[in-house]
C-alpha cells in the first residue's frame, strides 16, 4: 500500500500508489465537481470493495463494471452517492464495520439510492423549484455529503448549514423536501435488501449500521456522525428494517473466514498507514500475533522514524511473507516501503513481484513504472512508457499520464509529452493549463492519431453551467 507522493489532485484521476495515494477531488469535468473530497487509491482496499459490490450491482441490474467504488479519506462513518458512476466510503467506515457485511449493507443501501433515481430526482426539484436558490444552498450536493441534513423522528431539524432555516413561508417547502428525503431513505433500504436476499447475503450488517445511528437522533447534531445526519432514521423505519433482516431466508448467513481475513487486513492497512504509530501500536498490541496486527505494526513501525526503523519494519513484511508469499500486497507494501526510504531501485523486484501475483493491478503496475523511471538506462525507460499505456487502458489517472510524458521527454517525444500533461491536467480539473499544453501539443501531433483527437476534445471541451 502506497502513499507515495501524497499528491492533491482532482477525481477521477489515479494517482499510482501501491498502497495508498491520497488523490483530491476539486474541480473535475464530471458531475462531483463542486466537491472537495480527499480520496485514497489503493488496490487491494479496491479490489475488497468491488468485491462486495460486484454482486450487488449485478442483481441491481447495474452490471459489474459501470460504477466505481471511490475511498474518501474521512474518519467518521459515511457513505454516499453523487451520481449513478460512483458510490463513496469514507475510511471511517471500513475502519469501524467489524464484519464485510456491515460494509455490504451499507454499499446495498447506497446502490438503492442508485436504482431509486434519487440523487436525479433531488437535483430536478432543485432546478424547477421557485425556491431553488435555497435548496441548492441548503440541500447542495456538497451539504449532503456533510451530512447536512439532519432528521429525528420527525424530520424537521436542519443540521449544520442548515440551522435556522426552517422560518416564514419556506417551512412548507423545507417540511416536504424532508420528507421526500425519508422516503427515498426507506426504499433504498427495501430495495438494499431485495439486492441482499437476491445475492444469498444476510442484512444483518444493514441493521447493525442503522441501529448503531439510531442511538445518535438523541445526541447533539454536531457529534453525529456524518451518516447519521445525511440518512434519517426513524422509529418507524428501524422496526420495518429489523422484520425485513429478520425475517429473510438468509438472516444467518455469515462472511467466510478468508473474506473476513481480507477485511481485516484491510483494516489494518489503512490504520497503518493513517493512524500515528502509537495509536497502531495500542490497537494491534505485540501480544496479537495475528496478521492483520502484524500487518499494521509493520507500516506503524516504518512511520514511527528513527534509526533501524526502516530495517524493522522490512523485517516484519519479510515475516508477512514467510507467511502468505502468495499474497500480492506484502510484496507491494515492501517496494513502497523501499520508494518511500529513497531505496528506489530496491523496490522494483518486490513490485514486480507483486505485479505478477494481481496482473490487472493498474496501480501497482504504475508504481513499477515510476520505480523504473529511477533508471535512467533506454530499455527501462521503454519499459515504463509500456507499462503506463497499458494502465491507462483500465484506469485513467494523472499520475499515469504525468509518469508517461515523462517518459516521453526522455525518449525525445516533446510532442506526445505534451498531450500527455494536457491530459492531466484535464482530469486535475485545470482545465486553463489542459488546453495550453494541448494546443501546444497539437500542431505537432499528426491529425487523426488518438493523441490527437484527445486533445482536441481537450482544446473544444466548454464546461457545463
Amino acid at each position: 500500500m502506497s502513499m507515495p507522493l501524497l499528491a492533491r489532485m482532482k477525481w477521477p484521476k489515479g494517482a499510482a500508489l501501491c498502497g495508498l495515494i491520497a488523490t483530491a477531488m476539486l474541480s473535475a469535468p464530471p458531475s462531483a465537481s463542486a466537491q472537495n473530497l480527499p480520496l485514497i487509491r489503493d488496490t487491494e482496499i479496491e479490489n475488497i470493495l468491488s468485491d462486495y459490490a460486484k454482486p450487488l450491482f449485478r442483481a441491481a441490474g447495474l452490471g459489474s463494471g459501470r460504477i466505481k467504488m471511490r475511498i474518501v479519506q474521512n474518519d467518521a462513518f459515511n457513505a454516499f452517492v453523487l451520481d449513478g458512476k460512483n458510490v463513496f466510503v469514507h475510511t471511517g467506515t471500513l475502519m469501524q464495520a467489524n464484519s464485510p457485511n456491515e460494509v455490504i449493507g451499507v454499499i446495498a443501501h447506497e446502490t438503492g439510492h442508485i436504482t431509486g433515481g434519487h440523487m436525479a430526482a433531488l437535483r430536478s426539484r432543485i432546478a424547477k423549484d421557485q425556491t431553488r436558490a435555497l435548496l441548492a444552498q441548503i440541500l447542495g450536493i456538497g451539504l449532503i455529503v456533510a451530512g447536512g441534513v439532519a432528521g429525528g423522528d420527525n424530520g424537521n431539524s436542519l443540521g449544520g448549514a442548515g440551522q435556522g432555516v426552517l422560518f416564514g413561508g419556506n417551512e412548507v417547502i423545507m417540511r416536504s423536501l424532508l420528507a421526500e428525503r425519508r422516503q427515498q431513505e426507506s426504499a433504498a433500504d427495501q430495495a438494499g435488501l431485495g439486492f441482499l436476499n437476491a445475492t444469498k447475503q444476510s442484512g444483518r450488517g444493514m441493521l447493525a449500521t442503522f441501529e448503531r445511528f439510531a442511538q445518535q437522533e438523541y445526541i447533539s447534531d454536531a457529534q453525529k456522525d456524518a451518516f447519521a445526519r445525511s440518512h434519517p432514521l426513524s422509529t418507524d423505519r428501524l422496526a420495518r428494517l429489523r422484520k425485513l433482516v429478520e425475517t429473510s431466508p438468509y438472516f444467518g448467513v455469515k462472511d467466510s473466514p478468508e473474506l473476513q481475513l481480507r477485511h481485516d487486513l484491510m483494516r489494518a492497512k489503512l490504520s497503518g498507514y493513517l493512524e500515528k504509530p502509537s495509536v497502531v501500536f495500542n490497537r494491534y498490541p505485540a501480544t496479537d500475533q495475528t496478521l492483520p496486527a502484524r500487518y499494521a505494526r509493520a507500516l506503524a513501525r516504518f512511520f514511527q522514524g528513527g534509526q533501524g526503523a526502516l530495517e524493522a519494519a522490512l523485517a516484519d513484511v519479510d515475516g508477512l511473507l514467510a507467511s502468505r508469499p502468495d499474497y500480492p500486497y506484502f510484496w507491494e507494501v515492501k517496494g513502497d516501503l523501499l520508494m518511500r526510504a529513497g531505496r528506489t531501485r530496491e523496490a522494483i523486484p518486490f513490485l514486480r513481484q507483486a505485479l505478477k501475483l494481481d496482473p490487472g493491478a493498474s496501480l501497482i503496475r504504475v508504481q513499477l513504472a515510476g520505480a523504473l523511471q529511477e533508471d535512467q538506462s533506454e530499455a527501462a525507460v521503454n519499459e515504463s512508457v509500456v507499462l503506463l499505456r497499458k494502465s491507462l487502458i483500465d484506469d485513467e489517472n494523472s499520475r499515469a499520464f504525468r509518469l508517461l510524458a515523462n517518459s516521453y521527454y526522455k525518449q525525445g517525444k516533446r510532442p506526445e509529452a505534451d498531450a500527455m500533461i494536457a491530459q492531466a491536467y484535464f482530469l486535475e480539473g485545470d482545465l486553463k493549463q489542459a488546453q495550453l499544453f494541448a494546443k501546444r501539443a497539437q500542431t505537432k501531433l499528426r491529425s487523426g492519431t488518438p493523441e490527437w483527437l484527445k486533445n482536441d476534445d481537450i482544446i473544444n471541451y466548454k464546461p457545463q453551467t
